[in-house]
């Protein structure tokens, strides 16, 4: 059988979830989410930007997040996040900030701004708690009326999940955390028992799986998340001992060589100079003249 690849890659995830013929699978998941934050259920979603091949999995301006829209307006915003990157928190709402400020329009009255909810998924530990759902909200802290129920924010930290403590038998978002944190096909059975939708997210992976270009895709992106991962850890070291000034330019320098080693590695498996482009978002001139290099 086919090594199955990894759903927390963002690339990956967006694929399965993000899809215009997966956008039932998208809306249990979410159903899910607010039902175990006792929000109402939704009966319909637009995906607002559906993954395309357009996509590039390398390329260092792309956020591969889901943006969707509820019948009543309200926007959604779900991003897998597999390493801990700088202020997360500040990130969130910065991003959630420029979600609910892209609904207004010059001349438009605020009255018209609907409610923005942030989901992300993390695949490390964030919160100082032991639950792997929180949910915030903007309340006076004494008393708990809300200032307004325009911001949610929903973190969901998959290595607090402990599969021998959840009563998965019961459905629910759960099953759907654990599909993600890497549950093997011998314990999918049970997960999609109370959880029929699962199996459709189930046979998207394994049929990606089994692509030699989504594969291929995958790798290119996972090398850059990994790559960023560690240039943003020698960042933090760099910091931390006092000689930050010219990192940001290192950085940067680093990730456009790991794009343009991903590159090269893609050209060496054959692959062709307008897919490897699309792979790394390097131009195709680019990849021409890497590929020259290689004769």
């Amino acid at each position: 059988m086919t090594e199955l690849l990894d759903p927390r890659n963002d690339f990956l995830f967006k694929r399965i979830f993000g899809s215009e013929e997966n956008r039932d699978v998208l809306l249990t998941f979410l159903n899910r989410t607010f039902q175990e934050a006792n929000q109402p259920l939704l009966q319909e979603i637009v995906l607002l930007n559906p993954y395309t091949d357009k996509d590039s999995p390398s390329d260092k301006q792309s956020i591969l997040d889901i943006h969707a829209r509820t019948i009543a307006g309200e926007l959604i915003n779900v991003e897998m996040q597999l390493f801990n990157r700088y202020d997360m928190e500040k990130r969130t709402l910065f991003y959630w900030s420029k979600l609910y400020a892209s609904q207004l329009v010059q001349g438009q009255s605020y009255s018209t701004l609907q409610r923005c909810v942030t989901i992300n998924i993390l695949n490390f530990e964030l919160l100082d708690n032991d639950r792997y759902h929180s949910v915030f909200h903007l309340r006076e802290d004494q008393t708990g009326i809300a200032l307004t129920d325009d911001i949610e924010i929903h973190f969901l930290e998959l290595p607090k999940l402990n599969a021998k403590s959840i009563p998965v038998e019961q459905g629910g978002l759960a099953n759907w955390l654990l599909f993600l944190k890497g549950a093997t096909p011998d314990q999918w059975e049970v997960l999609t028992m109370n959880e029929p939708k699962l199996k459709k997210a189930m046979d998207t992976l394994e049929f990606l799986s089994q692509d030699q270009e989504a594969r291929m895709q995958y790798e290119a992106r996972q090398k850059y998340l990994h790559d960023q991962a560690s240039l943003m850890e020698a960042a933090k070291n760099a910091e931390k001992y006092g000689f930050r000034a010219g990192m940001e330019k290192g950085i940067e320098q680093g990730i456009e060589q790991g794009i343009r080693q991903t590159a090269l590695r893609l050209l060496r498996r054959s692959m062709a100079i307008p897919d490897v482009a699309a792979a790394t978002g390097l131009s195709e001139e680019e990849v021409t003249t890497l590929y020259e290099s290689l004769n």
